[in-house]
């Protein structure tokens, strides 16, 4: 039996491709691994562009989503928020828009500018439009997978705060935190996934 051939639409196809920073075969390719993910629920004809959202519990447990140290895949503690971001409901579960939307931004080829609003939008925990010190406990919480005390995670979010927050209002907007991550060398390399 020969293997099934997806239809998606060379239109859509294009679209894709003007609102990512992919080519058509990369698309394609993206839509398969969304396919993949759970060939029940995505349909391979794509011709009536289907209401297809693709669970949080089969998007959080893609290898992209893993952290990758000594040739090793580790949990990446920010994967659940990575897919709330960028899920239009904020639940998770991505429609192939908002997959292929994930994929694009954490790509080598988006700016740098795109990958630091997007990075603080993960941040932002509370979702209000900064990054207060509970949202830097949040993270700082994360990226220790919960080693240090709470004085120890208390200093740093004050350090923090005192190097990047511009205006001295006790939060980051976004404004400083893209100043903060200017003087990030390896974010760019950091803030990425390979497809």
């Amino acid at each position: 039996m020969p293997a099934p051939v997806c239809q998606l639409l060379y239109c859509t196809t294009v679209i894709f491709k003007d609102c990512t920073f992919f080519t058509r075969k990369e698309i394609m390719r993206l839509f398969y691994r969304y396919q993949d993910l759970a060939p029940q629920l995505v349909p391979l004809d794509y011709t009536s562009c289907p209401d297809v959202k693709v669970p949080y519990e089969l998007i959080g447990s893609m290898p992209e989503l893993k952290v990758k140290k000594l040739n090793l895949r580790e949990d990446n503690p920010f994967r659940q928020r990575i897919a709330q971001v960028f899920s239009e409901d904020g639940d998770g579960h991505m429609t192939l828009d908002n997959f292929l939307d994930m994929f694009s931004v954490m790509s080598e080829m988006a700016p740098r500018d795109l990958k630091a609003y997007y990075a603080f939008k993960i941040y932002d925990f509370n979702n209000d439009d900064y990054i207060c010190a509970w949202d830097l406990e949040q993270t700082v919480t994360k990226l220790t997978r919960g080693e240090l005390s709470t004085e120890e995670v208390s200093l740093i979010c004050e350090k923090v705060l005192d190097e990047a927050d511009g205006d001295h209002d006790g939060r980051l907007s976004l404004e400083d935190f893209q100043n903060m991550i200017l003087r990030a060398p390896d974010f760019l390399s950091t803030f990425h996934i390979r497809i």
